[in-house]
C-alpha cells in the first residue's frame, strides 16, 4: 500500500513538510509506503475548462507536475494535501493544482482515502480544512478524520514541533490512514468492492 502526500508550501521542508513527514512516519510505521511530493516553486497554471484532458485522456495539455502526479495516483492508494494557510484559504499554487488534478485524474482517485492538513500561524486553518475537504466529497473518496481538525500551529518548523497537539492529530490521522487502508483492502479480499455508479445525472437551475 501506498499514500501520496503533497507538500503546497513554497517551502520545501518548512512547517506543512513538518506536519506532513509526521503523518508518514506514522503510516510508515504501520507498513504503508509514503512519497511526499513537493509542489516548489515554479508556476502552477490554473484550469482553464477547455476539456482537453476528458477528450485525450492523457492528463491536461500542460506537461508539468500536475501530470507527474496523475500518473502516480493511479497506483497510489491513499491520498494528503498538505497546505499553508494563505489568506484564510490554501495555497493558490496547491489550488491550482488539485482543480486541474481532479478534473483530469479524478477517476484514478475515485474510492480512496484522503485527508487534508493545514498549516497557519494563528487563523483561518478551519476555513482551509473545508475548502480542501470539498474535493474529495465531490470525488467519492472517503474524507480520513483524526481526534482534531487536521491542524498544526507555527511561523517555522521548529514552532511546529512543539505544538504537541497538533502533532498528535497527525500521528492520528496517518493511524486512521493506514487502518482504513487495510480494512478497504480485507474487503477486496472477501469480495466487497466499490460501489457501482449510476449514470451521472447532471441538472441545472434555469429550468
Amino acid at each position: 500500500m501506498k499514500v501520496l502526500l503533497v507538500n503546497g508550501s513554497p517551502h520545501k521542508e518548512g512547517c506543512t513538510y513538518t506536519a506532513l513527514r509526521e503523518v508518514a512516519e506514522a503510516l510508515e510505521k504501520n507498513g504503508v509506503e509514503t512519497e511526499i511530493i513537493w509542489l516548489g516553486v515554479g508556476e502552477i497554471a490554473g484550469c482553464i475548462g477547455c476539456g482537453a484532458c476528458a477528450k485525450n485522456g492523457e492528463g491536461c495539455f500542460r506537461k508539468d507536475i500536475v501530470n507527474d502526479f496523475v500518473e502516480k495516483a493511479v497506483q497510489a492508494d491513499g491520498y494528503i494535501f498538505g497546505t499553508p494557510v494563505h489568506y484564510a484559504a490554501a495555497s493558490g499554487a496547491l489550488t491550482s493544482f488539485m482543480d486541474r488534478a481532479f478534473y483530469s485524474g479524478g477517476a484514478k482517485m475515485a474510492g480512496k482515502p484522503a485527508a487534508t492538513v493545514v498549516s497557519c500561524r494563528r487563523g483561518g486553518a478551519s476555513a482551509t480544512f473545508d475548502q480542501i475537504n470539498k474535493y474529495y466529497t465531490i470525488n467519492n473518496m472517503p474524507v480520513v478524520s483524526s481526534q482534531y481538525w487536521n491542524q498544526v500551529h507555527g511561523s517555522n518548523a521548529g514552532e511546529v514541533v512543539k505544538d504537541e497537539e497538533g502533532m498528535q492529530t497527525m500521528r492520528t490521522l496517518g493511524n486512521n490512514m493506514a487502518w482504513l487502508l487495510r480494512c478497504i483492502e480485507a474487503g477486496k479480499e472477501k469480495g466487497i468492492l466499490f460501489p457501482e455508479r449510476e449514470p451521472v445525472i447532471r441538472t441545472n437551475y434555469i429550468r
